[in-house]
């Protein structure tokens, strides 16, 4: 049974958003091994995702829709929230719970303006710079990226590493998410280095079963 952490319309609690990030599953099309989008997500879920974020950076507006849409009714009867990344339209059309923005987004400050109260919003942090930034941010979580290089986004900065992880926790109070290079064998040490929460792609995605993937990395997450 999952627990209920979907809001009413009210803006997210710091405890209630930080259970709900604890496993955050960010989607890959390409990393699926022939299999469809909502067989790896539901394996994912029933395995202890917490929430899934819907990145598609190829996919025109209506078909990008349509994957929200077809998310949204598959994780709102397990209460799950469903994350956009980048497109605030879509997030709004869709009633997805969650946005999270880059680097090269639409600024903060305007997504906040755009959005009900009650969806939250992630930033991805490349500098500690960035870091000191998000502070004068309507921000609710930091995406720490990448802590490991990985194969699966190319576009970033320099990794962060266990160090680096170390100097945003010690910068900031905002709950981190952590992603990049993450898996079960360097789980316990992203989190023990700071990190509220961790968000895989292949680990889960590309997992020959992907839902003994997500129990692992959640019973490592349950263990802190």
């Amino acid at each position: 049974m999952v627990d209920p952490v979907l809001p009413t319309a009210t803006p997210w609690s710091r405890t209630r958003l930080q259970q709900a990030l604890r496993l955050y599953l960010v989607t890959d099309q390409a990393s699926l091994l022939g299999r469809t989008l909502a067989d790896v997500v539901l394996a994912a879920v029933h395995g202890g995702v917490t929430c899934v974020q819907l990145r598609e950076k190829h996919l025109g507006s209506r078909d990008f829709h349509a994957q929200a849409m077809a998310l949204m009714d598959l994780l709102r009867p397990l209460n799950v929230p469903l994350i956009i990344n980048d497109r605030i339209d879509i997030a709004l059309a869709c009633g997805a719970q969650g946005v999270h923005l880059g680097q090269s987004d639409l600024p903060v400050q305007r997504a906040r303006a755009l959005l009900p109260p009650e969806v939250f919003i992630g930033w991805s942090v490349e500098t500690l710079e960035q870091v000191a930034h998000s502070v004068a941010l309507p921000l609710d979580y930091l995406g720490v990226s990448p802590v490991y290089a990985t194969p699966t986004k190319t576009d970033t900065a320099t990794p962060w590493g266990l160090d680096g992880l170390k100097e945003v926790r010690a910068a900031t109070a905002l709950p981190l998410v952590a992603i990049g290079g993450i898996h079960a064998g360097n789980a316990a040490e992203v989190l023990a280095a700071g990190a509220d929460s961790l968000a895989v792609v292949s680990a889960v995605c590309s997992a020959a079963d992907p839902r003994a993937s997500a129990q692992e990395l959640k019973r490592l997450i349950d263990a802190r």
